[in-house]
């Protein structure tokens, strides 16, 4: 078994070519958010992974065994819900309101320019479908942000976590715009 104990986070300061002939392994975010698991490379080599603690693995990270062969880890497509605002009367806003309030709930999200994605949670759809957000389900990598659960750390040096608590906006949209 090969022993992992180092990542080197998007293989920063590895030449490309170097990048290039690294194994891989898939994982998805349960096994990436912790700092000790076991997986298979694309080489077939069991690797334990012991990593410092709080440590997540992202989609491009280089995990560097004690050997000093890398492994590049791939973000493994799960499931996933991919929530947008309403192609019909939508608006950029509307994603924003739905991230804060998934926000409130401490839930893990991935924000992208022009969706959201979070994981499956069929009280939280029913949510996103009454503020009129368009959720499918869909097999896709998971990178949600670092943020609460990484510990943000400000310049001041100390780890901030703020509890708002926000108002409702009233949409009049016809109810199927959003099915």
């Amino acid at each position: 078994m090969l022993i992992v104990n180092k990542l080197l986070p998007q293989g920063q300061g590895l030449a490309r070519v170097l990048l290039q002939r690294a194994a891989t392994v898939e994982l998805d975010w349960d096994v990436r958010q912790k700092s000790r698991f076991a997986a298979t490379d694309s080489q077939g080599r069991d690797l334990a992974i012991f990593l410092p603690h709080g440590q997540a693995v992202r989609g491009g990270d280089v995990l560097v065994a004690e050997d000093g062969s890398m492994v590049r880890a791939i973000a493994a497509p799960q499931r996933v819900l991919k929530i947008t605002a309403c192609a019909q009367h939508g608006t950029p806003f509307d994603l924003v309101r739905a991230a804060y309030h998934l926000g409130n709930r401490h839930v893990p999200i991935e924000l992208q320019p022009d969706h959201l994605k979070i994981e499956p949670d069929h009280v939280l759809a029913d949510m996103l479908r009454s503020m009129h957000m368009t959720v499918v389900e869909a097999d896709l990598p998971f990178e949600p942000e670092g943020g609460a659960y990484g510990g943000h750390v400000t310049n001041d040096g100390h780890s901030h976590h703020h509890h708002g608590h926000g108002h409702h906006h009233d949409h009049a949209h016809p109810a199927e715009c959003c099915e």
